[in-house]
């Protein structure tokens, strides 16, 4: 028959933090092993695909790795992806142009408005 494995902390459950797979010991004895969470990777904020550079691990476990291994060098490099970095600045840009176009064709009005008034 086989050995029973009994959990080694105190939750008595099977519950997803509680985890544990076995391990045959040397001596020949089965030893339950507590296997930690699966680290989900980190995702843009914008479209939600995964960034790629970026250490997929537990949240608490950013605290204690460098920033190099966090971020990229980029604008929002830990946060969102190259693609939706890009789609902003070209957004940015035609804005800024379109107010320019706006204040160009507001100028020439003004200018039609004062000839037609001499």
């Amino acid at each position: 028959m086989a050995q029973r494995v009994t959990y080694r902390r105190q939750t008595p459950y099977n519950t997803r933090s509680n985890k544990i797979k076995v391990v045959k010991t040397p001596g020949g004895k089965l030893v339950a092993h507590h296997v930690k969470k699966q680290a989900t990777k980190v995702k843009c904020g914008d479209c939600g695909i995964a960034l790629p550079g970026v250490a997929s691990l537990r949240p608490r476990q950013y605290a204690n790795i460098s920033k190099t291994h966090k971020t990229v060098q980029r604008a929002y490099g830990g946060s969102r992806c190259a693609n939706c970095v890009k789609e902003r600045i070209v957004r940015a840009f035609l804005i800024e142009e379109q107010k320019i176009v706006k204040r160009v064709l507001k100028d020439q009005q003004e200018k039609e408005k004062k000839a037609a008034k001499n």
